[in-house]
């Protein structure tokens, strides 16, 4: 049965996926003009928290951060190969402590600097585009969805259509 390519015409995600892009595209560029051609953007939330919080195991550092532990590993692996954060064995022999290097202890001053910074400026966004402040904006979409999750509505819309048995 053919159909025509829904992926052809750009969704209602797309402009927010593209915007958050631009953004964090926008912040590794401060960080190269600053001289931190290797450092991304991601690595600062667990960087920052690492400052603060101590060694952590991947799964607490995951939760803290309110990430998967799979994409926490895959930050932390990056985070390895630039020298920034040591792993080593834990209390039991399937838990590894995560710890700042020294390197990666005094890059956390320009990273919370850069942080409040950003914060800062994407207030001034708030205030100078928005009707509503972007924090509002997420609120609301997350009552609604509080109400009437996407799972369920996307459900609805798919009604008994499922996919071919696996094999």
């Amino acid at each position: 049965m053919a159909s025509s390519d829904p992926t052809r015409t750009p969704g209602r995600l797309a402009p927010l996926r593209a915007l958050l892009a631009d953004l964090d595209a926008q912040i590794a560029q401060v960080y190269k003009a600053r001289g931190l051609h290797r450092v991304r953007p991601r690595y600062a939330y667990p960087l920052i928290r690492l400052a603060h919080a101590g060694p952590s195991s991947v799964r607490q550092l995951a939760e803290s951060l309110g990430h998967t532990h799979s994409a926490v590993s895959q930050t932390l692996a990056a985070l390895r190969r630039e020298g920034l954060v040591t792993s080593e064995p834990g209390p039991d022999a399937r838990t590894r402590r995560i710890a700042l290097t020294g390197r990666g202890r005094a890059l956390v001053p320009f990273l919370e600097a850069e942080w409040r910074a950003t914060e800062a400026a994407v207030a001034e966004l708030d205030d100078e585009c928005l009707p509503t402040s972007l924090g509002a904006a997420v609120e609301a979409m997350r009552t609604a969805l509080a109400r009437r999750g996407l799972q369920d509505r996307i459900a609805d819309r798919l009604g008994d259509l499922s996919p071919p048995p696996p094999g």
